[in-house]
């Protein structure tokens, strides 16, 4: 490994960095933070009345430790490489001033391929400036989405003391890295000039970044710590466990569709590439599609449309759009979305078959979905975006537009290494938390049959809920509490 590095009088650069990015950051970042909000009224609904106080609670917390991690180094790691000369240029959705960067790397014949940044540890040297902070608080929010859907696919049974950890972590170290691959001018960004696939690894604002991430993540937790008592009969069959207030799910879904234009066309409007309309025309109509899409499999198949399905459904398609949203036609984003869609369904009553408890379906809307819409760029990328994209020239052009296949084996690529690094960087960081966490991450049976938030949080969701009984005088019998 050696360190890449911009002589001093590179970080005059910086100076040139869009004002577009330095004004509209902070508001920017305000809408994406508020999907946090919404993230937090969807898992709560779709929990029980018992556990609200935890579940809330983990999606204020995962903001705050996360992005606490994300200042102390992820931030370095992830976006200190930037302007190194051996990076890939970071150009399209990024500014390619942001900072006189130092980059480590891996000499593998005549190219350097970058592995993380090392400049700007709590921002020093890097975060002093209009445009670096601006960058700072657009990049820690996406990560803070990303690194907060783990909660969501784990409610009702997580130890907080694990969570609190598991997230600061993630934030940290887990998803700066993956990140600086694709997004900090890293390894798979290099792909298009070092190896020629393509443009390199393309994620225009995070499918593969922030939701596969996140949903790997979700299935690392979900492994570690297993499903819910009382989900799988004596058989091994799924059985139902209905969440308590359907208004709350709606009103979050709609929270955090309303934030993701913020983090779809937020990467437009800090670039100044012109797509912001075009962004947000396609997030819209993939959304619409999703949850169209979602809804008419729902209730052809069961007969009945079901409201957490319709949310879903819109969010799947919100999460296929976001690597792609600024190189497709408006028809392959209501395709690739309605796809999502039934994709979201078929994932969660599969993965449910399959021993995997997810409450709210995250796994199956970002993981699944996150793994579609990064592959479909390289199907549906219609060429008429994206020249000097990861420093090549040309418009990025998927398989069906005359491309070839490069840029599609370029994003199949990327989402494998997604996967891996996300699985077994997480089952690792659990592993380690476990060792100290009394042997599990997981909270007691006594406990989770009680409800979560007395004994992990100290305090009730509903207080006119509140057992008059603890949880030792609770019989083992009894699996789901009535509300």
């Amino acid at each position: 490994m050696h360190f890449l590095s911009l002589p001093d009088g590179a970080a005059s650069l910086i100076a040139l960095a869009s004002p577009e990015l330095i004004s509209w950051a902070p508001l920017l970042a305000a809408m994406v933070m508020l999907m946090n909000a919404g993230f937090g009224l969807l898992e709560t609904g779709l929990g029980r009345a018992k556990n609200v106080a935890h579940t809330m609670s983990m999606n204020v917390l995962v903001y705050i430790l996360s992005m606490s991690g994300f200042f102390v180094c992820g931030y370095a790691l992830m976006c200190g490489g930037i302007g190194s000369p051996n990076a890939a240029p970071v150009t399209g959705p990024l500014d390619a001033q942001l900072t006189a960067g130092s980059l480590v790397a891996v000499s593998i014949g005549s190219h350097a391929w970058g592995i993380f940044g090392a400049r700007g540890l709590f921002l020093g040297s890097i975060g002093h400036s209009g445009p670096s902070a601006s960058w700072f608080l657009l990049m820690a929010v996406f990560m803070t989405i990303g690194v907060g859907i783990p909660s969501g696919a784990n409610i009702e049974r997580w130890k907080i003391k694990s969570f609190v950890v598991f997230s600061f972590v993630a934030g940290a170290v887990i998803y700066p890295l993956f990140a600086c691959w694709v997004w900090g001018g890293g390894w798979l960004a290099q792909l298009g000039i070092n190896a020629h696939l393509g443009h390199g690894a393309v994620d225009y604002s995070g499918s593969a970044v922030v939701q596969l991430m996140g949903g790997c993540l979700a299935v690392a937790v979900t492994i570690a710590i297993g499903p819910r008592l009382g989900k799988y009969d004596e058989t091994g069959a799924p059985r139902p466990i209905f969440g308590h207030h359907v208004p709350m799910v709606i009103l979050g879904t709609l929270i955090i569709a309303f934030g993701w234009f913020a983090l779809n066309c937020g990467r437009s409007i800090a670039a100044g590439d012109g797509q912001s309309g075009i962004i947000g025309m396609n997030t819209a109509l993939a959304s619409v599609a999703g949850a169209l899409g979602a809804t008419i499999y729902m209730w052809s198949r069961y007969g009945k449309p079901d409201p957490s399905v319709m949310c879903n459904g819109l969010l799947a398609g919100l999460v296929a759009s976001s690597a792609g949203c600024a190189f497709f036609s408006p028809f392959a984003a209501f395709v690739v979305g309605g796809i999502a869609g039934i994709l979201a369904v078929v994932g969660v009553l599969s993965l449910e078959r399959r021993g995997i408890d997810d409450p709210v379906g995250a796994i199956s809307v970002h993981g699944i979905n996150g793994v579609w819409g990064t592959l479909a760029v390289g199907l549906f990328a219609n060429g008429s975006f994206g020249d000097g994209y990861n420093g090549v020239g040309g418009p990025v052009t998927g398989l069906l537009y005359g491309g070839g296949g490069a840029q599609l084996l370029c994003q199949l690529i990327m989402v494998i290494v997604c996967i891996m690094h996300a699985l077994g960087a997480g089952l690792l960081t659990l592993m380690i938390i476990a060792r100290f966490e009394g042997g599990t991450n997981r909270v007691s049976p006594e406990v989770e049959i009680a409800g979560l938030d007395i004994p992990e949080m100290g305090a009730p969701g509903y207080p006119e809920f509140i057992s008059h009984v603890g949880p030792e005088q609770i019989p083992s019998s009894q699996i789901i509490s009535s509300r």
